[in-house]
Order: structure tokens, then C-alpha cells, then sequence
């Protein structure tokens, strides 16, 4: 049986508006499971619940109904959060404090002691390829830099969860594929990873299973393989087949010298499947109010 680390039932929350008559249903029954060692993406467009469901599992806020187990506790358990590491959308830095010292700030918060922290600091300054920069203000680190030091922060305690918000964001190429091999890394370590994105290119390289979320709502949820197939298409690729005999049908590929490497159903992008989701999800509002 798979160990899950998150498990939602019913999870709802409602914000009350002007003088607290009008209600927005930000989540609307969320059952979710993420299970430990994969990385679960969390998809949606601006408003879908997004933040609000991790806000909810990190214990920031609490739910109107339903019930969250973090690690098999609830979220606001104070013994959970120290087993949590966060990178949110926007990393609020010291501008001036070096590397050096914002992580050692970090380890202090979670009681570790001077060699412990000094080991801890060495290995994520190492990591993160930040050597040559440790001794930097903050104030002078680009984006990029600002973007791997908060990470590494996210990491001081070495927890069993990591929640990433837009980890890459506003990054280039470069620094977005070094941490996107770092969130693999964390996976290989036997780690679990919730991260959101925007850009849908990097969920689909790194997660094992993703969820959309579109008005509050789970529309889909799977992992990225079985969701991207197209049941009805099939790709077959073929090694050493002659030029001759391309158009040759599958039976015939044997005889005609080729070597079936797979057989196997055509994929959409992510994006594709994003995009068809969200429009699906419209079109059921539009038909339920008519």
C-alpha cells in the first residue's frame, strides 16, 4: 500500500466579502493524495485555488469544512512544520545579509546547532553552486541568485516535504534547468515535492502526477503520462527500417528488416491537456446556468 504523506477529504474554504454577507468559495471539495517520494504538480489558472490549497496545507489558514493530514497530522501541528520546507512565489531576503548568514538565520529559526550548521550551510552553498558568491549582499545577487539562495532556505532543515511555489519563474533557461534537476535530486533523496507553475513545460519534466484546478474545483487528476495519451493514436518507432518500406504496416515491419523499438499511444502536450480542461470546465458552468 503507498504511504501518503498529504491526504485531503471534502477540504473547502470560504472567504466572506463586504460586511460578511457575500461568500467566495475559493476550494470546493478537494480530495487529493500525494504519496511519499513523487513529486505532485498543482495546476491551475490565477484564482483556481492554487495558493489557497497550499496555504491550507502549510496550516496559514484554516478550512471552512473538511479536513487536511500533513505527514498524518494536521497542518497547524507544530512537530509537522518542522518536517516542511517552503519556497514561496516570492522570496523575502535580507538585502543585506550575505548568503552565509541568511542561511545560517534559517537554521537558527529551526534550533540547529553551530556545526550542524555549518555542515548544513557548506553542503546548499555547494549545491547550489554558490561558492563564489556567498560573501555577496544579497542586494547585488540577480534574480537567478535570489531565486537558488531562498531555495536553499527552503532545504536548511533537510525536510521530508517541500512545497515550491513558481519555483522557475521569471528564470532562464539555464537556471531554470538547474532547478528543476535539483527538485529530481530532492526526489531521488526520497523527498515529496508540491510545487505549482505557471510555466507547464517544466511539470511536465519533473512530476509524476499533477492535479488541475479550475474555479475551486479538481478536474483532473492523474499522473502526467496517462493524462497527455490519446487512447485512440498510436506512435510506433522503428529502428533500421529502409527507406522503401516506411509505409510498410505493422505486421510487415518484421519481414521487411525493422526492428520495432515501441509501440505506444501519441501524448498531447501539457499544455493541450491545460487548455482543454479549462475550457471543459466553462463550457459544464455555462450548460449547469442555462
Amino acid at each position: 500500500m503507498p504511504e501518503y504523506v498529504i491526504q485531503t477529504t471534502e477540504l473547502t474554504k470560504e472567504y466572506r466579502g463586504f460586511w460578511k454577507i457575500s461568500k467566495h468559495r475559493a476550494l470546493d471539495g478537494l480530495n487529493l493524495s500525494v504519496e511519499r517520494g513523487e513529486i505532485f504538480g498543482l495546476l491551475g489558472p490565477n484564482g483556481s485555488g492554487k495558493t489557497t490549497t497550499m496555504k491550507l496545507l502549510l496550516g496559514l489558514i484554516f478550512p471552512t469544512h473538511g479536513s487536511a493530514l500533513v505527514l498524518g497530522r494536521r497542518p497547524s501541528d507544530v512537530e509537522t512544520k518542522r518536517k516542511i520546507g517552503f519556497l514561496p512565489e516570492e522570496s523575502y531576503l535580507y538585502r543585506f545579509l550575505n548568503a552565509d548568514e541568511t542561511l545560517d538565520f534559517y537554521a537558527r529559526l529551526f534550533g540547529l546547532k553551530k556545526a550542524v550548521r555549518r555542515e548544513t550551510i557548506d553542503r546548499l552553498i555547494h549545491l547550489f553552486g554558490m561558492e563564489k558568491a556567498r560573501k555577496r549582499p544579497l542586494k547585488e545577487y540577480s534574480k537567478g541568485m535570489a531565486r537558488r539562495i531562498g531555495f536553499a532556505s527552503a532545504l536548511v532543515n533537510d525536510p521530508e516535504l517541500i512545497f515550491l511555489d513558481e519555483p522557475t519563474s521569471g528564470l532562464d533557461p539555464i537556471v531554470s534547468r538547474q532547478l528543476k534537476d535539483l527538485i529530481l535530486d530532492l526526489k531521488a533523496r526520497g523527498k515529496t515535492v508540491v510545487m505549482t507553475s505557471h510555466l507547464l513545460a517544466d511539470i511536465q519534466d519533473v512530476c509524476d502526477r499533477i492535479a488541475i484546478l479550475h474555479e475551486g474545483k479538481l478536474r483532473k487528476i492523474g499522473t502526467v503520462r496517462d493524462l497527455l495519451r490519446v487512447p485512440d493514436t498510436l506512435t510506433i518507432t522503428v529502428k533500421d527500417l529502409p527507406d522503401g518500406k516506411r509505409e510498410a504496416v505493422t505486421g510487415a515491419i518484421a519481414a521487411a528488416g525493422g526492428t520495432v523499438v515501441s509501440i505506444e499511444h501519441q501524448s498531447v502536450t501539457l499544455e493541450d491537456l491545460f487548455i482543454r480542461t479549462i475550457r471543459e470546465s466553462k463550457d459544464g458552468a455555462d450548460l449547469g446556468g442555462r
